[in-house]
């Protein structure tokens, strides 16, 4: 471990310690929460991707950050997509039960009120699977554009008001690693059951487990991009 990963580190515990050992904090956090929703989604995606994204880095380059990289306008986009994420979440939280309910499994639509159950484990998987099957490859796909941008604007704050053009980096992706791998494998082996999981939490607890997650996505974007050979 160098002096980098050691401030890396820090800055994660430093993050999340507080909260853990200020009862008026996190009693504190809970409200604003509850209040600013999506100021909240922003704030946790903004920081906690980002910082995924700087971790697959390191694995990909050694380092945390690299000329072009972009952290900031990385961390605005994420915030704004963190956002998106949030309102997908509480949508697919509040219609997939009723389908999975119309399905046959009685009482789904209650038991995703309460504590842990069989009907809510699978109110919690039918969220996950829907989730995960129509709006996660969109969101995918459209993360990789947003990406992509601000790398060919050298990392630049610039880069959030410069048109993106989707057409031509769309068709300039790696389709092959984007299906085979960020579709194919990571959406059925990691996301469906990590977002089973999420959806058992209590609502508060949601999109700060998603935003978490986001520090693994940041490892799988590293194994994506090997694969892809941008390295």
């Amino acid at each position: 471990m160098n002096k980098n990963d050691f401030f890396f580190l820090l800055f994660i515990l430093v993050l999340f310690l507080p909260f853990v050992f200020i009862p008026e904090l996190y009693a504190g956090y809970k409200h604003f929460n509850a209040d600013h929703a999506y100021i909240m989604a922003f704030l946790k995606f903004g920081l906690l991707a980002t910082a995924g994204e700087m971790l697959g880095l390191r694995i990909k380059t050694g380092n945390y950050s690299v000329p072009g990289f972009g952290i900031l306008p990385r961390a605005v986009v994420w915030g704004l997509l963190g956002i998106w994420i949030a309102i997908a979440m509480k949508v697919f939280a509040t219609g997939s039960p009723l389908i999975v309910q119309y399905l046959g499994v009685d009482g789904v639509v209650e038991a995703m009120k309460g504590g842990f159950s069989v009907q809510k484990l699978l109110g919690a998987f039918g969220i996950s699977l829907l989730m995960n099957t129509s709006f996660a490859p969109v969101f995918m796909t459209i993360h990789k554009v947003t990406d992509t941008h601000i790398i060919n604007n050298g990392g630049k704050l610039s880069a959030l008001i410069t048109p993106i053009p989707f057409g031509k980096l769309l068709a300039s992706l790696n389709w092959k690693v984007q299906w085979d791998f960020v579709f194919k494998k990571t959406i059925p082996f990691f996301w469906i059951p990590a977002h089973t999981v999420t959806f058992l939490l209590p609502a508060d607890m949601q999109v700060l487990f998603a935003a978490v997650l986001s520090i693994v996505l940041g490892v799988l974007l590293a194994v994506a991009a090997v694969l892809s050979g941008n390295r």
